[in-house]
């Protein structure tokens, strides 16, 4: 019960500091996507089913809140998360470098749909100026704010690993 708070917590929390304090520290109109740092997070490291979760309850909290669609950014996140949990099995907490990859891939993955979905079936044919100027600052972007954010995530993740402590006594 604890986890599934603190993993809601954690997806409103990162929610709202993408939607709100992101969003006026932006670099030349271009934030981090900070969902994609936690889904991808907890794939890798809870493997596929916690991957999806996560990754359909922050879509859909992004859906509600920003998208024209429901369910539109859920099923990207979903399967974002579900792809990500299939490396739990050559995840190491501490190596950094497996994560930074499978962050920019995901991050990368879900620019791309975005613009197939929303811009090219609208005739906006010009996914060079797209990927110069919105996809690779906004990797790039999250890349950094991945070194911030990443250590909480594993911090947390091994809180989910300890075995709970019983406080009844033993007898003799």
């Amino acid at each position: 019960m604890k986890k599934n708070i603190t993993i809601a917590f954690m997806i409103l929390a990162f929610f709202t500091l993408q939607s709100t304090f992101f969003q006026k520290v932006t670099l030349g109109g271009i934030g981090p996507n900070l969902m994609i740092i936690l889904t991808s997070s907890f794939g890798f490291m809870r493997g596929k089913k916690n991957g999806m979760l996560i990754g359909f309850f922050s879509g859909l909290l992004y859906d509600v809140f920003f998208g024209d669609a429901l369910g539109f950014y859920a099923l990207i996140y979903m399967y974002i998360g579900y792809m990500n949990g299939s490396f739990r099995k050559i995840f190491y907490p501490q190596d950094i470098k497996l994560p930074l990859i499978l962050i920019a891939a995901s991050n990368l993955a879900y620019c791309v749909v975005t613009y197939c979905l929303l811009f090219l079936l609208r005739g906006r044919f010009d996914i060079g100026f797209y990927f110069i100027n919105i996809i690779l600052p906004e990797i790039v972007y999250t890349l950094a704010i991945t070194i911030v954010f990443y250590p909480i995530i594993l911090r947390i993740n091994k809180w989910f690993d300890q075995p709970a402590k019983r406080s009844d006594p033993k007898f003799v």
